[in-house]
């Protein structure tokens, strides 16, 4: 199958590939690894009439650490390099931890962290991961009519990025430049698991946790996300809240697993049925949140995995 035709722009720059897209004259799409917009051109199920390729433009490759300790992940940060570098390994070890699922290794070797984040695909590991780790995306739009500046920016926090399946808060002008990470704390764990049919394709459930204990040993924040486990990426509050203030016993970890189950929505295919999808999510919430909780009461494994 082939691609419709398209008009192609290969920005130097950020401020050129906004000026691109603030021209309304042609439906344009922004191309970052283009490992779901390529085959959704192929497939014909979109067709813009020009295309900005922003693989040039070397400020949203930039992979930085912040004043506090967290990380800011350029929106062209490839899959790969999540898996590879030190300084992502000790600022989000859950990012390096899942990384290795994301599909083949030519896949995470072109596809990008905006790209995953901006297509909000519900069966992609990165929305859960960095949902999980509190992210925030940083989005930028050339001036319109009126404003002052070149570029305007805006910061949303991930569950006001996602609206829906495949659908984001961004503007057909707009581009996701940055995605921050908050720095990892004394007393926190994250986990990630998920299965699949086989190595590489999506997963039929995937869990990202993260748990951080208090000095007495009660949990005093946890966060949980699903892969493939409603329509949309999104946390699993009320599983998370089950831990909160509580210790961490077995039986605690099972409650927060079975309301995790229970509040899901995942949909039935020919992979799988909504049943055996809510018991894979008891399941690898339970052993997710014990990974993570272990994690948590001693640092060492934490920092071990990530070396």
């Amino acid at each position: 199958m082939k691609p419709p035709r398209f008009e192609y722009v290969a920005p130097a720059d950020l401020d050129e590939a906004l000026e691109v897209l603030a021209d309304d004259s042609l439906e344009t799409r922004p191309l970052a690894g283009g490992q779901s917009l390529v085959p959704m051109l192929n497939f014909r199920l979109a067709a813009p009439e020009r295309l900005v390729d922003l693989n040039r433009i070397e400020e949203l490759a930039r992979v930085e650490k912040t004043s506090d300790g967290g990380l800011r992940l350029g929106a062209m940060t490839r899959h790969s390099q999540l898996e590879r570098d030190p300084l992502i390994a000790r600022g989000a070890a859950l990012l390096a931890e899942a990384a290795c699922f994301i599909a083949h290794p030519q896949i995470r070797s072109r596809g990008t962290v905006g790209g995953s984040v901006a297509h909000a695909d519900p069966a992609a590991e990165l929305p859960a991961v960095l949902l999980t780790l509190g992210a925030r995306a940083h989005i930028a739009r050339r001036s319109r009519d009126g404003e002052s500046g070149l570029r305007v920016e805006r910061t949303l926090d991930l569950p006001e990025l996602f609206l829906g399946p495949f659908f984001t808060a961004l503007e057909p002008d707009e581009i996701l430049t940055v995605i921050e990470v908050p720095p990892p704390v004394s007393g926190e764990g994250t986990a990630f698991d998920e299965v699949a049919r086989r190595r590489g394709d999506y997963a039929i459930i995937g869990v990202a946790a993260r748990v951080r204990l208090g000095a007495g040993g009660a949990c005093r924040q946890a966060a949980i996300s699903l892969v493939n486990g409603g329509p949309t990426p999104c946390l699993m509050e009320e599983a998370a809240e089950v831990l909160v203030g509580a210790e961490p016993s077995p039986d605690a970890i099972a409650t927060a697993a079975a309301v995790c189950a229970e509040t899901a929505d995942p949909a039935a295919d020919m992979h799988a049925s909504e049943a055996y999808r809510r018991h894979l999510i008891r399941v690898l919430t339970r052993r997710v949140l014990t990974r993570a909780i272990t994690r948590a009461r001693t640092p060492s494994r934490q920092e071990a995995r990530t070396r």
